[in-house]
């Protein structure tokens, strides 16, 4: 029970705020501000005025500016294309001051110029706009479901991790580690806007090793270099924040030449005896998130040391058996891949447009 409490974290990829994770008392509520559905919220920090709009009512932190069209002026989804628009976001971030973090104010997005065409015009820019968008929900909903589409062949090939109905010997990962590095730290002065990968947490999920986003470096002819050089097939895990994301290096990525941060853990298996990306899925289904939690080293700040990589639990079906769960992966892989190109260029005519 409660008023909303909008955080950032209850946004998502859609352009409004639907629900909140949590709920402020009444007392808390007198302290807040309360905002409506309807209103725009700006985020202040971090992503420079990237806009939402509200569809429930709740209280906000000072992470956020609200904006109110009181004179009924604008289509509300023309003002969030024009708000969301790159030209925007480049003032934004261009306009935001601050130390640690730069941040915007109220002035400062009170003095941004947008256009104003008649209401009627706006309503058809938005309109067309809004069929893109769904275009591209449509195709994010698509990747979504092949995702899970293979987490449900994992559980229909291997059984239920947690279970474990197939009786599989449970093994540590230790007995299959060939090769367990950390990953480099003050590195900021190496980064370039071309070059070779360094690979971050925000690249690693699912399973996976996503090239959104990639930080290009030149790194250094050294011994740090080469120690966290990865390799294909490297198994790449999360040891801090946000633990047990999981990724896979593939054969371009290795060519192409990648590093990776302190945030991570390379870990080289034995691959005749399991497969890294088994071990990935594996790490990610509920037996393998549920060891993490156990094995976190801070209750405040998520850390996992070298002892507790080699401690943890897997699962060991036979070797032909997870060949035939990659191959399968392999094949969505494939479809995912045509969908994410067809994504690709959805998105690349919404900025056009």
């Amino acid at each position: 029970t409660g008023a909303n409490w909008i955080k950032i974290g209850d946004t998502t990829e859609s352009m409004y705020i639907t629900h909140t994770a949590q709920k402020i008392i009444p007392e808390g509520v007198k302290k807040s501000r309360m905002v409506h559905a309807g209103d725009f919220l700006l985020s202040n920090s971090m992503s420079f005025g990237s806009p939402y709009i509200l569809s429930i009512d709740g209280c906000i932190h000072d992470g956020w500016l609200v904006l109110r069209d009181a004179n009924n002026i604008f289509d509300k989804h023309f003002l969030y294309y024009c708000l969301s628009s790159p030209a925007i976001y480049t003032k934004f971030k261009s306009m935001a001051v601050g130390g640690v973090v730069n941040n915007l104010n109220s002035a400062m997005v009170r003095n941004v110029k947008i256009p104003l065409p008649p209401l009627d015009e706006q309503r058809h820019i938005a309109a067309i706009l809004d069929k893109v968008t769904d275009l591209i929900s449509q195709r994010r909903a698509q990747l979504d479901k092949l995702d899970l589409l293979v987490k449900s062949r994992f559980v229909e090939m291997f059984g239920d991790p947690v279970e474990n109905p197939f009786s599989y010997p449970k093994k540590k990962l230790s007995e299959y580690i060939e090769f367990l590095t950390s990953g480099s730290r003050g590195w900021s002065q190496y980064f370039s806007d071309e070059g070779e990968y360094f690979i971050t947490i925000k690249n690693v999920k699912n399973c996976a090793i996503t090239l959104d986003n990639m930080q290009h470096i030149k790194a250094p002819d050294n011994a740090e270099a080469l120690r966290t050089r990865v390799q294909e097939g490297d198994l790449l895990i999360s040891i801090t924040a946000d633990l047990g994301r999981t990724g896979v290096v593939t054969k371009e990525i290795a060519e192409h030449g990648a590093y990776i941060n302190q945030h991570l853990t390379c870990i080289r298996l034995t691959k005749e005896k399991v497969l890294p990306l088994y071990v990935a899925y594996y790490l990610e289904s509920p037996a393998g998130k549920s060891q993490f939690a156990a094995k976190n080293q801070n209750g405040v700040k998520a850390g996992l040391n070298f002892n507790a990589i080699n401690s943890l639990e897997i699962m060991i079906p036979p070797i032909d058996k997870q060949r035939a769960f990659i191959s399968y992966v392999a094949t969505v892989n494939r479809l995912a891949l045509s969908v994410m190109n067809g994504l690709q260029k959805l998105e690349t005519l919404k900025k056009s447009l």
